[in-house]
C-alpha cells in the first residue's frame, strides 16, 4: 500500500543540518530572473522570504524521493499542491540553522491522495527564523478511505484588482531554477514530462511562487522586510517563457492574489499577510 495514513499522520522525519551563503541567495534570485541591484549584488542584499523554502536542500543535486513513513509514491505522479512560508524576522544573508518536519495530515480526495508537511528552521542559538507549510498532490493515489480534508479556498473581494502586474518568465527558467535543489527531471527532460502527461517540461512550482512574490513585493511593497507570510495554491502549470498576469486586492494586513498564464490559473487563494510595523 503507497500511503498508510496511520503510520504517516504525525510522523516526524530527520532532522536536516543546513547552511547557506550569499552566493546562494543570490543565484536563488537571478533564477526568480531579478535584475536590481538590491538582489544580486552582495553589498546590501536584501533577501526574498522565499529563498527559506528552499534553502535546507539549495545543495541537493539528486531528484527528490517521495518517500516517508506510510507514504512510497512514484515521482511521475506527483505535483506541487500548496506552500506557505512565516518568517519570524527578515532572512539573513548567510547562516545555518536546522530543520524540523512532521507529516501533518494525509488526505484522501478520491482520484489522489494530499500529504501536508510542517517545518520549522532554528538557528544553533534556539531562534525560530521561519516556518512551512506545504502539500504534495499524488495523482491515482487517493481511495484509501481518509478524510478529504479543508477546501482552503481565498475569497477575492468583489471588485477591480488593486494592481495588475505583468511579469515574464524566461525560457531557461527551468534549467537555472534547477540549481536552486530541485533536480526533478519533470522539469527538464522532454521524455520524463510526456509520461508525467505534460507535452514539455514544465517551470518549477517553487519558481513560479518565488516570481510572483518578488513581483508583488516590487510593485506594491517597500522590500521583502515587509511580508510575514506568503502562501498559495499551485492551480495550473507554467511553460518558461509564459507571462504571468497577477491581480492583488488590498485586504486588510494582507494582499490577496491570484496569477494566471493566458487564461490558465496558476496560483490561486494566494494570500501575502504584512509584517507588524
Amino acid at each position: 500500500m503507497p500511503i498508510d495514513p496511520s503510520v504517516a499522520v504525525g510522523a516526524e522525519l530527520p532532522e536536516v543540518e543546513f547552511s547557506w551563503t550569499e552566493s546562494d541567495v543570490l543565484l536563488y534570485h537571478l533564477a526568480l530572473g531579478a535584475t536590481e541591484l538590491r538582489y544580486v549584488y552582495e553589498q546590501g542584499l536584501r533577501v526574498l522570504p522565499t529563498f527559506g523554502v528552499v534553502a535546507p536542500r539549495f545543495h541537493e543535486t539528486a531528484p527528490p524521493a517521495v518517500s516517508f513513513p506510510g507514504v512510497d509514491i512514484d515521482l511521475a505522479r506527483v505535483l506541487h499542491g500548496t506552500q506557505e512560508i512565516t518568517v519570524h524576522a527578515p532572512l539573513p544573508a548567510e547562516g545555518e540553522a536546522v530543520l524540523r518536519t512532521r507529516i501533518a495530515d494525509v488526505w484522501d480526495k478520491g482520484k489522489a491522495a494530499v500529504i501536508v508537511q510542517e517545518s520549522t528552521a532554528v538557528t544553533p542559538d534556539g531562534t525560530a527564523l521561519y516556518t512551512t507549510r506545504s502539500s504534495i498532490f499524488a495523482r491515482g493515489e487517493g481511495g484509501f478511505g481518509g478524510e478529504r480534508g479543508p477546501s482552503g479556498k481565498v475569497e477575492v473581494p468583489e471588485r477591480e484588482p488593486d494592481f495588475v502586474i505583468e511579469t515574464p518568465t524566461l525560457p531557461q527558467q527551468a534549467y537555472l531554477y534547477r540549481l536552486c535543489g530541485d533536480r526533478n527531471p519533470l522539469h527538464a527532460d522532454p521524455e520524463f514530462a510526456q509520461r508525467a502527461g505534460f507535452d514539455a517540461p514544465i517551470l518549477h512550482g517553487l519558481c513560479t511562487y518565488g516570481v510572483v512574490c518578488k513581483a508583488v513585493i516590487d510593485a506594491v511593497l517597500d522590500g521583502p522586510e515587509q511580508v510575514a507570510s506568503f502562501g498559495a495554491k499551485f492551480a495550473g502549470v507554467v511553460f518558461p517563457g509564459e507571462t504571468l498576469t497577477t491581480q492583488v486586492w488590498r485586504d486588510g494586513p494582507r494582499l490577496v492574489l491570484t496569477t494566471s498564464a493566458g487564461d490558465r490559473p496558476v496560483l490561486a487563494d494566494a494570500v501575502l499577510t504584512l509584517a507588524e510595523d
